[in-house]
């Protein structure tokens, strides 16, 4: 069965950290480009960084500088550190690739950031 499971969410205060995992079964991550998405109450869900299968990243301009993709190959998981948090990153963040044209997600993971 192939499936992308995400975990690390929480409830941090504005400028703390958290690290989102999200690994796969079934496929490879280092195969596919690989997405961060996040979801706010009344928003559309917005990408925020990708990791293409040669290891390069991108970001969105908002998470830049404080966010950071990475990827370990020997665990098929891939990592979404998330430093300098502000309430403005309170969401639900999804892991997603595209899989022989299918659009795969996982479950999604909460993050709170307040005071």
């Amino acid at each position: 069965q192939v499936q992308l499971v995400e975990s690390g969410g929480g409830s941090v205060q504005p400028g703390g950290s958290l690290r989102l995992s999200c690994t796969a079964t079934g496929i490879m991550l280092s195969e596919y480009t690989m997405h961060w998405y996040r979801q706010s109450p009344g928003n559309q869900r917005e990408l925020i960084a990708n990791i293409f299968s040669d290891g390069a990243t991108n970001y969105l301009d908002s998470v830049k500088g404080r966010f950071t993709l990475s990827r370990d190959n020997e665990k098929n998981t891939m990592y979404l550190q998330m430093n300098n948090l502000k309430p403005e990153d309170t969401a639900v963040y999804y892991c997603n690739t595209v899989w022989r044209t299918r659009d795969l997600w996982g479950q999604g993971t909460q993050v709170t950031v307040s005071s």
